[in-house]
């Protein structure tokens, strides 16, 4: 059989588990939140268009508006200044391929637990190697916090005295990750790739900055990667194909054997 048709035998008969990564997209779901200077995004809001009435006797649907990085979402390079410039930086440019690629899972859970500003390292992800083997190029390194066990549901982009409180990456294990790795991207289940306090860092959000930069990408608010094993799971991640777009919310999908 066809490596294809294996695929398809193994999805139908449970060889290969399909894990949904993804929040729902819901009118209460947070946006990250700017100063009051800068323009704010919009949430997600929806209305009824019909619904088997007279507006439209047999459908329903819905209007819906929202801003390009909301809920779950793909971050594209030309969402950031560093990536403006580059070829391919949009999502309806970006090469199909990059999105199914494997994922390398690092549980920083209990860190996280402990500390909500937990910062991964480059000894972090070395350790990590040790235990599982070297992060292939052309993986998402996914930063697995449990963030739905620590934030609050009331304030899940834990904003605390105008400052948000998440964790993510220092400047140094970014620059590994590209340098030393060639990652294809960074993912999270936080509402930011980049920790709540990096827009004090030289430079702010340097995950944003330098994953950009070199034409990297970034997934956000997702769910459930305590599902995931550390090696082994083909993300699958198309955001929508919006023209020039510098992200998307999506549908984030991981296979795993069984």
């Amino acid at each position: 059989m066809s490596t294809l048709a294996n695929l398809v035998q193994d999805l139908a008969t449970g060889g290969i588990k399909v894990i949904d990564l993804t929040e729902t997209l819901r009118e209460d779901y947070p946006v990250i939140s700017l100063p009051p200077e800068f323009k704010p995004a919009w949430s997600f809001k929806k209305e009824v268009v019909s619904e088997y009435n007279d507006d439209g006797p047999m459908w329903f649907w819905h209007n819906i508006s929202l801003n390009e990085h909301t809920g779950t979402h793909f971050d594209a390079p030309i969402h950031w200044v560093s990536g403006k410039d580059l070829p391919n930086n949009a999502v309806d440019s970006i090469p199909a391929r990059d999105f199914i690629a494997p994922a390398c899972v690092v549980d920083c859970s209990d860190e996280v637990a402990a500390d909500q500003d937990f910062l991964l390292t480059k000894e972090r992800l070395m350790a990590w190697e040790d235990q599982h083997g070297e992060i292939p190029a052309g993986s998402w390194v996914f930063m697995r916090s449990d963030w739905r066990k620590v934030a609050s549901p009331d304030n899940y982009a834990n904003i605390i005295d105008d400052t948000a409180h998440h964790p993510g990456p220092d400047n140094e294990c970014v620059h590994w990750m590209i340098e030393e790795r060639d990652v294809l991207g960074f993912g999270t289940e936080c509402i930011g790739t980049d920790a709540g306090i990096a827009m004090s860092f030289d430079p702010p959000l340097p995950c944003h900055y330098f994953m950009h930069g070199a034409g990297k990408y970034g997934l956000q608010c997702m769910t459930n990667l305590d599902l995931l094993p550390p090696t082994g799971a083909v993300i699958v991640c198309p955001p929508l194909k919006i023209e020039g777009g510098s992200g998307s919310p999506l549908r984030v999908l991981a296979l795993v054997t069984s």
